[in-house]
């Protein structure tokens, strides 16, 4: 390994131990600033909004390594929050709404990949028409009032109050550390992700070594979508009804999360455990917010904030490419 890689790796690991370190400062600012606020079901909450946020956050993470964005993810979102509690109300057994709900997403997101590259525009034009569409067939189809709900064993499974055996906490939290070791394995141990990390390295140099942009590009918005959706369905299961907007949040936060879990928006660098990190900051930043008696719309600032001052900070970086 060159000396160019290994300082970026560094650097990498930095930014994902710094991330960490913040959010237990943020932690401790907030136990220190408002009772209660290190709670036993205060944590519990904290963890189970993490969770969902980074459930949403898997898919922008692949995509921003690949060098793209995907601003469909809230629209995802509530499409899939409004088709499973529609079907599941309708008396669709629940396995096949899943998978019916999970095959349109991913059906969608392969249209963003496969547009995005093949017709080589920028992945933020092309999510965000689709996502509208979406949206807007979603409206069309229930008419503006979406019903139905979701399981009793999907609201227990990210149930607050809920547990997992002797964990005081639901089942959502050892799940998505399960999907983590998952995910990490993938983009280390095989060859998607090698070629993710080549692609979103130096896209030029990639068709070189005999990596097929178009297919990574379908596949990985794809994967995008399908998180989407399954966050989608878990905040079903959360609310305990379909809402069509419950995704809009998700806009901001999914691309802060990444970013501030130290990938470069210009691809090529990145991981999940960097991501879990940036969804814990954000999650603290929230609640912190909210706890100092912050309204929404200030909270939805701070976040928009964020995003900019990172951005300008990581965004402005040379590509990989040029370092080595």
């Amino acid at each position: 390994m060159n000396r160019p890689m290994s300082l970026r790796l560094d650097g990498m690991r930095g930014r994902v131990l710094g991330a960490f370190a913040v959010a237990l400062v943020l932690h401790a600012i907030g136990t220190a600033l408002i009772p209660g606020y290190s709670a036993p079901f205060a944590i519990r909450a904290m963890l189970v909004i993490a969770a969902l946020l980074a459930v949403a956050s898997v898919g922008q993470t692949l995509v921003v390594i690949l060098g793209g964005i995907d601003l469909s993810i809230p629209f995802v979102i509530g499409f899939a929050n409004v088709v499973a509690a529609q079907l599941y109300g309708q008396g669709w057994p629940f396995v096949l709404v899943c998978l019916v709900v999970l095959g349109l997403a991913a059906l969608i997101g392969a249209a963003n990949g496969a547009l995005s590259r093949g017709l080589n525009i920028h992945p933020l034009i092309v999510t965000l028409g689709l996502g509208m569409i979406v949206q807007g067939l979603v409206l069309i189809w229930t008419k503006g009032f979406p019903s139905g709900s979701a399981p009793k064993a999907v609201s227990a499974f990210v149930s607050i109050g809920g547990s997992f055996g002797p964990l005081p906490v639901p089942a959502l939290i050892p799940a998505l550390l399960v999907l983590t070791v998952l995910i990490v394995l993938v983009l280390e141990r095989t060859p998607y992700g090698r070629q993710l990390y080549a692609l979103g390295s130096n896209p030029g140099a990639a068709p070189y070594a005999l990596i097929r942009p178009l297919r990574i590009w379908t596949v990985t918005f794809a994967a995008s979508a399908v998180f989407a959706a399954l966050a989608g369905v878990l905040l079903l299961g959360f609310t305990g009804s379909a809402y069509g907007d419950v995704g809009q949040p998700y806009l901001f936060q999914t691309i802060a999360a990444v970013v501030v879990g130290g990938a470069a928006l210009v691809g090529g660098r990145g991981n999940f455990v960097g991501t879990l990190a940036g969804v814990l900051v954000l999650t603290e930043i929230n609640t912190l917010l909210i706890g100092l008696g912050f309204q929404p719309a200030s909270v939805q600032a701070a976040f928009g904030a964020i995003i900019l001052l990172l951005v300008s900070l990581y965004g402005r970086e040379r590509h990989f490419r040029t370092t080595v």
